[in-house]
């Protein structure tokens, strides 16, 4: 029973204490902190962004904020362009043609709280360029075309003239033909009437 009437005046202590520690602390809870970015930590992007923006937990004052963004070769992508909006602060991007990991720095100022800097990163897989491989085609099946055309074209021009010449000769030999048979005929006539005056 002594032993518990002692110890019960330090455990109260030791509550006290903590719920102490526990008010002192309650403030820092409530300290700014990154709740979001976009694009997000570490995420793999195939489309390039046109602005970057990072979320804090309280707002943000409208000056002394900073967000920076790197490419895969430390050079500066961003265009300088930082604006704030309450809790947010975004900038905008130069075109991103590089493909690796791009870096974003930020600072961020809030008037209740120590500024928070920090950094994230994300992956940008750039699209390929296909441009000589589109140029190549276009003369080498123009140029393929055109001397099949002119085949074409002279193969038909050679038949035409050569059916014209059969229709010739086959219309002169019937001429031809016609004459000869006509004029045997008519020889024919003659001697039948020669023969009929002598009777």
């Amino acid at each position: 029973m002594r032993n518990l009437v002692r110890s019960t005046p330090v455990r109260m202590a030791a509550i006290a204490a903590l719920v102490g520690w526990s008010a002192f602390l309650a403030p820092s809870a409530e300290a700014n902190s990154v709740v979001s970015t976009v694009p997000a930590v570490g995420a793999v992007l195939s489309q390039a962004p046109n602005a970057i923006s990072v979320t804090a937990a309280t707002s943000l004052l409208p000056d002394g904020n900073s967000l920076a963004v790197t490419d895969p070769n430390g050079l500066k992508v961003d265009d300088g362009s930082l604006t704030i909006a309450d809790t947010t602060a975004v900038v905008g991007l130069k075109p991103l043609t590089v493909t690796g990991i791009y870096t974003v720095a930020y600072t961020l100022l809030s008037a209740t709280d120590d500024p928070v800097t920090g950094s994230y990163t994300f992956l940008f897989n750039a699209p390929a360029t296909i441009t000589s491989a589109s140029a190549t085609p276009t003369p080498s099946t123009s140029s393929t075309v055109i001397p099949r055309n002119s085949t074409s074209s002279s193969a038909a021009n050679i038949t035409v003239f050569v059916f014209l010449g059969i229709a010739t000769i086959v219309a002169l030999f019937l001429l031809w033909y016609a004459r000869m048979i006509w004029g045997q005929a008519r020889k024919g006539r003659k001697r039948r009437a020669l023969e009929r005056g002598e009777k």
